[in-house]
């Protein structure tokens, strides 16, 4: 896809606020016919620039989870070296996120686990054997004080 105009950012820009905000609505904010928004969204998807819409649940009102945040360093920084960590991260679900950092670690990565007992059963099968790893430092949060900016629906 070509570079993204400022009609596309701002659909963008609405999505990220509200995924659900129907097709009219977003026309209507754009200046666009809703066929002409709906072209323009669909081309997004199609290229990737949208991947996909999710929702943000409170995963501690529904579930007893905690995250744990990770910083990987690799043995190598080569392009062969990422691309087999990048790929071998995208076989785990339990990795809920996974980006490639500047600075002390070469990656950060986000699980949610119940309990110590199952981020071990992760470090032990799947962290430490990702591909050239040579350290894990992990960090448990104490509890999510922001996890978007979205406005609230109540």
């Amino acid at each position: 896809m070509a570079s993204l105009d400022a009609i596309d950012r701002n659909i963008l820009r609405l999505l990220r606020l509200d995924a659900r905000m129907n097709n009219v609505k977003i026309a209507e904010e754009v200046g666009l016919s809703p066929s002409a928004c709906m072209r323009r969204i669909r081309i997004m998807e199609d290229s990737n620039v949208i991947r996909g819409y999710t929702v943000l649940a409170d995963t501690a009102s529904i579930e007893s989870t905690i995250a744990v945040i990770i910083n990987i360093t690799l043995e190598r920084q080569t392009e062969e070296h990422l691309d087999r960590f990048e790929a071998a991260v995208q076989k785990h679900p339990e990795i809920r996120e996974c980006f490639l950092m500047t600075g002390g670690s070469d990656y950060l990565l986000r699980v949610e686990v119940a309990n110590a007992g199952e981020f071990e059963r992760i470090h032990k099968e799947i962290l430490s054997t990702l591909p050239g790893v040579l350290r894990i430092h992990s960090s448990f949060s104490i509890r999510n004080v922001l996890a978007t900016r979205i406005k609230s629906r109540r």
